[in-house]
């Protein structure tokens, strides 16, 4: 029977999870897919996802791809994965692609969003969706210190120490911070991104919301590949990952 190579879009709150990627000794993402979708197909499933994402970071687009001989069709796949998966994981979308498709290799840019509560009180409807940031924040400095990490550079000094072995030079193509009312929202788009990049670009740009960095410097922190000079790792629960782009 001939294989069938399938590109599946999903949406979950990270919240319950500690990431994406299959682990040993915790529940991931990942893993409660592999468990459904051998359940409706009736084959041992392994899907590869688009992004490695961190424990407790959010998803409102992802892709991930598998092989199957399952003649299912794609709608029927999207209906019986949701009636299988828990309220936090929602299958968008199905489609067959050509053989040499993987979600993640074949992936050619991602935009990640993070979005922060600047308020003096939580909002409980909000715990885990967004970091809360009780103190005063401006957003217009923020942005002008984002707008100088656009571009091609060695981002090691925006690398957790899990990513050292991987290729810093990334491209960044869009940073920007706004916001409305209490939300102020990061976006960042590129090419690639580095284990916590985009956290601990927050991280630095909270620091220059404090004056711990000043704001005309974050080039020279990218320049200087060197950790210690960027700001904290921002928390996981503000993350999401907004977009997934392909060749199509």
């Amino acid at each position: 029977m001939n294989e069938r190579n399938l590109k599946v879009r999903i949406s979950y709150c990270g919240t319950a999870y500690h990431g994406f990627q299959r682990q040993n000794n915790a529940i991931t993402v990942q893993e409660v897919l592999e468990d459904r979708l051998s359940r409706l197909t009736d084959e041992q499933v392994k899907i590869n996802g688009c992004s490695r994402t961190d424990a407790g970071v959010h998803a409102r687009e992802y892709f991930f791809s598998f092989r199957t001989c399952s003649r299912i069709p794609c709608n029927n796949i999207i209906r019986g994965m949701n009636s299988l998966l828990p309220g936090d994981i929602a299958v968008s979308g199905c489609e067959e692609v050509t053989p040499d498709f993987h979600a993640r290799y074949s992936c050619i840019g991602k935009e990640y969003r993070y979005h922060i509560l600047n308020s003096p009180t939580r909002d409980p409807f909000l715990e885990k969706r967004v970091f809360h940031y009780p103190y005063k924040a401006d957003a217009d400095i923020m942005n002008s210190a984002a707008a100088q990490i656009v571009g091609t550079h060695d981002f090691s000094s925006f690398c957790g120490s899990l990513g050292v072995k991987e290729d810093p030079v990334r491209t960044v193509t869009v940073c920007n911070v706004s916001r409305r009312g209490d939300i102020i929202t990061v976006i960042v788009r590129g090419d690639g991104f580095l284990y916590n990049m985009v956290r601990i670009i927050v991280g630095t740009l909270i620091y220059v919301n404090e004056g711990k960095i000043a704001h005309d410097s974050v080039k020279g922190i990218i320049e200087s590949k060197d950790r210690s000079l960027a700001g904290v790792t921002a928390e996981a629960c503000g993350l999401y990952l907004e977009r997934v782009f392909y060749k199509e």
